[in-house]
């Protein structure tokens, strides 16, 4: 009974004209696209600079500006008002204002003030762009110092581990491999038992010998061979496009993606048995999808977040598995370092599996 309850399923699957194409397109998709536009580095800054000095040494800093990878122009202006009505315009990002005093003081006492502006209607753009001008002139003012040192100068030479050249797609890219996970392996198997609840089929099964166990088991296994071939798809691709692949092992890569594919398609189960119409399953889903990627560490770090949303992301197993993912294609990380995390999945996934089962009605 339960060999074709499953090819029943997969039956579904392959007769519906636009499932098997999300299936195969989406993940393409996603894995081209996203990494290059979900992208946090923020780069083409444009600056105004207002050369209150016109020195040489004043020229220099902005010429170093203008080097800079980050800083796409650099615009002479005469005055801040000026600057301002740049900023105003949308024609430049931050302003970068150097007094008439600039030259003189760092001549005479070995230090100076320069004043930095930046657009904050974008909080995220203006706060980095600010980041990197600081950095910008911290280094050319560490170049031009003639204080006298008392002792020798120290070199920092500084270098990032697990990711040497701080390519923001190689830090993505773990992460997209979740949410594929996360949409494929929980919430479509959800829409499908939704399906059948408006389709009126689902009665029919209802009334047969069919334990619920096996049934749902059943609903869930074609999804679960599913999410182990979109999982095989992200990995050719990020190879493909992007040089990443696992530094850990592959095998433990898939164990640990079979463990989420449970946590997921419980929690998809139980949206499924407490839904009445496809629309409204719909509905919840992408609502707990929204929290689940905002609270999982996917664009800002959990570290930084206040208590209160800590306090969330303890409940999101979203944040385990991006950790988890993160740890095996970045650093390789073994089981020993990775028991946290782990325990906790297999606690959401008992948790969420039988809550599943038993909130499931079953007329029968």
């Amino acid at each position: 009974m339960f060999k074709y309850l499953v090819e029943k399923e997969f039956k579904q699957i392959i007769r519906n004209k636009f499932l098997p194409k999300l299936i195969i397109v989406y993940p393409i998709i996603m894995m081209i696209l996203m990494p290059h536009a979900a992208n946090l580095d923020i780069k083409n800054i444009r600056v105004s600079v207002v050369d209150g000095a016109n020195s040489s040494l004043s020229r220099e800093l902005y010429r170093k500006v203008e080097a800079s990878d980050y800083f796409s122009s650099v615009e002479v202006v005469q005055s801040y008002e000026e600057a301002l009505q740049s900023v105003e315009k949308s024609k430049s990002d931050i302003i970068l204002d150097i007094p008439a005093s600039f030259e003189k003081d760092i001549v005479k006492t070995g230090k100076t003030a320069v004043y930095i502006a930046s657009n904050s209607v974008d909080g995220m753009r203006g706060s980095v762009a600010a980041s990197y001008l600081a950095t910008v002139v911290n280094e050319y003012s560490g170049q031009v110092a003639q204080a006298p040192r008392a002792m020798p100068v120290v070199e920092i030479i500084s270098r990032s581990r697990f990711n040497p050249s701080m390519d923001y797609k190689v830090f993505m890219v773990p992460a997209l491999i979740v949410m594929l996970i996360t949409i494929i392996g929980g919430f479509l198997p959800a829409l499908n038992i939704v399906s059948e609840k408006e389709a009126g089929t689902i009665e029919q099964m209802n009334v047969t010998p069919v334990g619920k166990f096996l049934f749902i088991a059943a609903k869930l296994i074609p999804y679960w061979i599913i999410g182990f071939i979109i999982l095989t798809i992200t990995l050719v691709l990020s190879k493909l496009f992007y040089g990443i692949v696992p530094v850990g092992s592959l095998l433990m890569f898939y164990l640990l993606s079979s463990l989420f594919l449970i946590v997921v398609s419980g929690f998809g189960l139980l949206i499924s048995n407490y839904s009445s119409t496809m629309q409204q399953a719909m509905f919840v889903m992408f609502f707990f999808l929204l929290i689940m990627i905002l609270m999982s560490g996917l664009f800002t770090p959990i570290d930084s977040m206040p208590l209160w949303a800590k306090a969330i992301t303890a409940v999101n197993p979203m944040r385990y598995f991006i950790e988890i993912m993160r740890m095996v294609f970045l650093k390789g990380g073994n089981l020993y370092y990775l028991a946290r995390p782990v325990i906790i999945l297999c606690g959401f996934a008992v948790l969420f599996n039988t809550w599943a089962v038993v909130s499931y009605r079953k007329t029968s």
